[in-house]
């Protein structure tokens, strides 16, 4: 896994921040939770070169790889651009938009976090694909780059082989759901834990654009969505979360709806499906039984579910992600 470090990058900025994010998730192995794990390597414009030298605070990144070790690694991540390549249209190095698509060509999984997806789009690489970022830049980006479809209401994307993702701690939701993608529910949820982060938080951007609810609604929902987590076997309705959670479930739709960009039922599908996941990686249970300690019924529905929202059946998912794996 290469990841670009991006041109005088500043420690005032957002940038070390989202730098940062793929170096906690991929950079340290966690022995006891699976391995192998991911070969991380910080790649500059130029091998051994300072980033953030000049910055105020005095610090100083080095790394002895450079663009050219993009080539040949099976996934790319560019966590940001500078400022002036968003705010002015300064250019980018052209000697990175050629290492990307480089890397592409040698059949790199590509990704960005936040304004990376500017240098993703100026290699070509988000033609004709669905793509985000950061709210704020999305329509520089869409103007840019009229062949990309900017989707500007979700947290990331993932169409395959490229992946992009909103701004700041969307590129922590993207980079654990690769974890998942790669390693499992069971592994990408424990390290989720152990970082004290949401393994997935369902919604997008818009929740974060405009928020009509009180700050505190999001924590008055939180002793009924810990409750219903906690009994997802059972049949639960709408008009029972409500009642649980002493308002009507018109109240509870707009307040959850405001909080995670999600209505009430999508949200308890969402929470089933994690759980399924969750069994088909660590236990031998049959499915009917995973579908039963789920809350989705029955096999039948459980299969339906699984194909639609993560693409593959349920024996199949299993055989993916063996319980040899999730035990690790």
């Amino acid at each position: 896994m290469a990841v670009v470090v991006p041109e005088d990058i500043g420690v005032p900025s957002w940038d070390l921040y989202e730098l940062s994010i793929p170096l906690t998730v991929f950079g340290q192995p966690p022995p006891d939770l699976t391995m192998p794990w991911y070969d991380l390597k910080l790649c500059r414009v130029e091998a051994g070169s300072v980033a953030g030298a000049g910055s105020e605070y005095g610090l100083s990144l080095r790394t002895p790889y450079g663009l050219d070790d993009l080539v040949g690694a099976d996934t790319v991540i560019v966590t940001s651009v500078p400022d002036p390549v968003v705010e002015e249209g300064v250019p980018m190095d052209p000697a990175l938009i050629d290492a990307l698509r480089r890397a592409q060509a040698s059949g790199a999984r590509m990704m960005s976090l936040c304004t990376g997806a500017f240098a993703l789009a100026e290699a070509g690489l988000l033609d004709g694909r669905r793509a985000t970022s950061h709210w704020l830049h999305s329509g520089q980006l869409a103007a840019r780059y009229p062949k990309v479809e900017v989707d500007d209401s979700v947290l990331y994307v993932d169409d395959g082989d490229v992946l992009t993702s909103a701004g700041v701690t969307a590129g922590l939701d993207l980079c654990l759901h690769l974890v998942r993608r790669d390693l499992g529910a069971h592994v990408a949820n424990q390290l989720a834990r152990r970082m004290v982060v949401p393994a997935h938080r369902p919604g997008g951007q818009a929740q974060f654009i405009d928020l009509s609810v009180p700050d505190d609604d999001c924590g008055s929902l939180n002793p009924v969505l810990d409750w219903a987590r906690a009994h997802l076997d059972e049949p639960l309705t709408v008009e029972d979360l409500a009642r649980r959670a002493a308002m009507s479930p018109r109240t509870l739709h707009r307040k959850l709806q405001a909080a995670t960009g999600t209505t009430p039922l999508q949200w308890l599908l969402n929470q089933r499906l994690g759980r399924a996941q969750t069994l088909l990686e660590s236990t031998d249970l049959p499915v009917e039984k995973v579908a039963e300690l789920s809350g989705l019924g029955t096999a039948n529905n459980l299969r339906h579910h699984f194909l639609k929202q993560i693409g593959v059946s349920p024996s199949d998912y299993r055989r993916a992600f063996p319980r040899t794996l999730a035990r690790a």
